[in-house]
């Protein structure tokens, strides 16, 4: 498996390294902060060492240190430099190529293979696939500096080989009121979903509910994995990790995201999107001291997730828990967050 090494720049906005730490949780193994190192769980030893000297490094090593060498390639002599860190046994060497960035990184690949891990430092995504397709082996990892969350984002996606988890958490039902009816949207996939996937909807950009796919047969209703009867037109549905849409504008061959109980996330497309008039059911709930709302059809086929299983909201009474996803404070322009912005959502 690839490292993902992320290192957030010191002038990033606060509300920047916020959304950055919420996707590094679980996604990213290390976190630089200057010459401080950790991941999620903790602090990391690492060394960064200024000069390469053998006795040096192998004292350090008895040390059970963890010894880095940066190098930034601006010729031969520093890529010299860097094969030498590798031969010596520095555990990791992470090189930023400047200017020529494919040939210097072949020649540390193939020269350093298995006698050192060989980081990338990049700043996006794209260089992030050029690197780590390098000499078809590739770097063992990237270390991305960047402030940018849609980035990260995008990066985990491709080192990892897989979209970074969703948060989620239990939320206490505190109340279930039948109301009129309305259009509600039917999201039909292209994909195939297992009990405990479905879709975030919500009344609101502050929280989102996990609507379990129709995967449930019962005596009358045949299931439907490949849909989310998602609730009215109205609603905000997450379509990336930072982005939300409203159901009303979704469409045949749109993205949408797919979220499991645990948080794993991927994505698929639309195969159309189907709206109705059916009854709707107004469901409130509370998480971590916030209110937020939802609205499904009420049928006994549309599932609420749970912690261990789901729940038919015609089932539904206040004390229950579901699965639901907090979003960053703020507004939304046009899907977009804007954690500044003052807006208050009932």
């Amino acid at each position: 498996m690839k490292e993902l090494w992320l290192e957030i720049p010191q002038d990033a906005l606060p509300q920047e390294k916020d959304g950055l730490l919420s996707l590094a949780h679980e996604n990213v193994d290390v976190i630089l902060n200057g010459d401080q190192a950790s991941n999620s769980q903790r602090k990391i030893e690492l060394f960064f060492l200024t000069d390469l000297t053998a006795k040096r490094i192998a004292q350090l090593r008895k040390e059970g240190k963890k010894t880095v060498m940066r190098v930034v390639i601006q010729g031969k002599e520093d890529e010299n430099r860097a094969a030498k860190a590798a031969e010596l046994g520095v555990d990791y060497v992470i090189i930023n190529c400047q200017d020529w960035r494919v040939i210097p990184l072949e020649n540390l690949i193939a020269k350093g293979r298995g006698k050192s891990t060989l980081i990338a430092e990049v700043s996006t995504a794209e260089d992030a696939k050029v690197v780590l397709e390098a000499l078809e082996l590739g770097t063992d990892g990237v270390l991305l500096k960047t402030s940018n969350a849609n980035e990260l984002e995008k990066t985990i996606k491709i080192v990892k080989n897989q979209m970074p988890k969703m948060a989620l958490i239990s939320a206490k039902i505190l109340s279930i009121k039948p109301i009129g009816s309305g259009a509600r949207v039917c999201v039909d996939t292209v994909d195939l979903m297992a009990p405990g996937e479905g879709m975030l909807v919500g009344c609101q950009s502050a929280g989102f509910f996990l609507v379990e796919a129709e995967v449930n047969e019962n005596p009358y209703v045949q299931s439907r994995p490949f849909r989310v009867n998602a609730g009215p037109a109205s609603h905000y549905t997450l379509t990336s990790l930072q982005g939300t849409r409203y159901l009303s504008e979704l469409k045949a061959g749109d993205e949408v995201l797919i979220v499991s109980r645990e948080g794993k996330v991927r994505i698929t497309n639309l195969g159309r999107s189907k709206i109705e008039f059916r009854p709707l059911t107004l469901i409130e709930a509370q998480a971590d001291k916030i209110k937020i709302k939802t609205i499904l059809q009420n049928a006994e086929t549309i599932r609420l997730v749970t912690p261990k299983a789901s729940k038919p909201v015609t089932e539904l009474k206040p004390g229950d828990e579901v699965l639901v996803h907090l979003a960053a404070k703020g507004g939304r322009h046009f899907g977009i967050s804007v954690p500044d912005e003052t807006v208050i959502e009932k």
